[in-house]
């Protein structure tokens, strides 16, 4: 308890991220920090004479709040150099030093983490498709990571939550701040059944400046990101772009071409990121390194937006596997509609399943065409992706 209100103590400081990290790799530890010298302090390259000035500051009168109000709340605090705290996490620019942990903390290192953004005014589509994604991958092992922010993200945690799955929502704010008020029983809900991660300590309103922020944790927790709907510059973008630079997988839910809902997100469709049509077309990059948390059998959401009666998910059960549909006809003779880069990308796959990298290599063609090819003929149902990005024919060629 002692050593916490050093590290509250430092987080404290009116300092950036990384010099607070170069302190650390200095001096080893914030109790040391704290009782450093000015001249000790000002060997720190790029710090300025007023974060000399803050760390000046001895007082604890913050930290003790804190800690009373940690108490108070049942919330843990977790630093960057506890054993729980995420590898995945602590090795992405500029990692949270604390993270304040309400509900049960799984071992992230050790799942198939997938986070799932959107728009806070998400259309009715991107909300019911995000949330039957979330069920499907929820349900078959998958823990899901989302903002609790109003929209895709509270699509996301439903999901989740009704396949009985887990899920980690990552808030910008203190925990004792409900942000926002529509998401209350969600919040309930997340912290009964899940988990609720925050870098800022309670009493902590929630800013617009804190979730662009707050990104870079939702994608360092997870292997990969679906972005369910983004229109241009939105804040799911904004962790897109945090989770390529570190290196985490993109997967983005196609929207319809023209719709101003998802202009960004089918922006980095184009670009090269994922399609993400079925649990399987993410859950399938991982399924081979983690193979015992994941479940290879699909998860079928009750029906809930007309049609028939919902019905509960049944039990899954081993049943026998039934024979193989025939596979549609694609008759190249015919007008069928192909741009030529997709008519070299559908006979190079013929009678085989091909990596993409390998496509590249074959075709000659840039890799953005490639991937937008591939991209169109999956959404036509003409390819079908793989796990480790393969892909094969889902027709036969005549």
């Amino acid at each position: 308890m002692a050593s916490l209100k050093y590290w509250l103590w430092l987080t404290g400081r009116k300092l950036s991220g990384p010099l607070k990290l170069a302190l650390l790799d200095r001096f080893g530890e914030p109790d040391r920090i704290y009782y450093g010298e000015k001249e000790e302090y000002s060997l720190i390259e790029g710090i300025t004479r007023a974060a000399v000035a803050s760390l000046e500051d001895k007082s604890m009168d913050e930290a003790n709040r804190i800690l009373g109000d940690c108490q108070r709340l049942g919330l843990r605090i977790l630093t960057l150099r506890d054993a729980e705290y995420p590898e995945r996490l602590r090795t992405v620019y500029n990692p949270p030093l604390l993270l304040y942990v309400q509900g049960r903390l799984p071992l992230f290192d050790e799942e198939v983490a997938v986070a799932m953004v959107g728009s806070r005014k998400a259309s009715p589509y991107a909300l019911e498709m995000g949330e039957k994604l979330a069920f499907q991958m929820a349900g078959l092992g998958a823990v899901i990571v989302s903002g609790l922010a109003a929209g895709g993200d509270a699509a996301a945690h439903r999901g989740a939550l009704r396949a009985g799955g887990f899920t980690a929502a990552v808030i910008g704010g203190g925990h004792d701040i409900l942000y926002p008020r529509e998401n209350r029983r969600l919040y309930e809900d997340i912290g009964a059944r899940g988990v609720i991660l925050s870098e800022y300590p309670p009493g902590t309103e929630h800013m617009g400046r804190h979730f662009p922020v707050r990104n870079r944790i939702i994608s360092g927790l997870s292997l990969g990101v679906v972005v369910t709907e983004a229109p241009e510059q939105s804040g799911a973008l904004i962790t897109a772009s945090r989770a390529l630079d570190q290196g985490r997988d993109v997967f983005v839910l196609p929207g319809q071409a023209g719709d101003w809902h998802c202009a960004g997100s089918n922006r980095l469709l184009r670009d090269g990121a994922g399609p993400a049509m079925d649990a399987w077309d993410v859950l399938g990059h991982y399924v081979e390194r983690f193979p015992h948390k994941l479940r290879q059998l699909r998860v079928e959401e009750p029906r809930r937006f007309g049609g028939a009666p919902a019905q509960p998910p049944q039990k899954e059960r081993p049943a026998a596997e039934p024979p193989a549909p025939a596979l549609p006809v694609l008759r190249l003779d015919d007008d069928h509609g192909l741009t030529d880069d997709q008519l070299r990308i559908v006979k190079a796959l013929r009678g085989r399943t091909v990596q993409v990298d390998d496509l590249i290599d074959e075709t000659q063609i840039p890799a953005r065409r490639v991937l937008s090819a591939l991209t169109m003929l999956t959404l036509d149902k003409i390819v079908t992706q793989e796990s480790g990005k393969r892909f094969s024919l889902a027709v036969t060629l005549q």
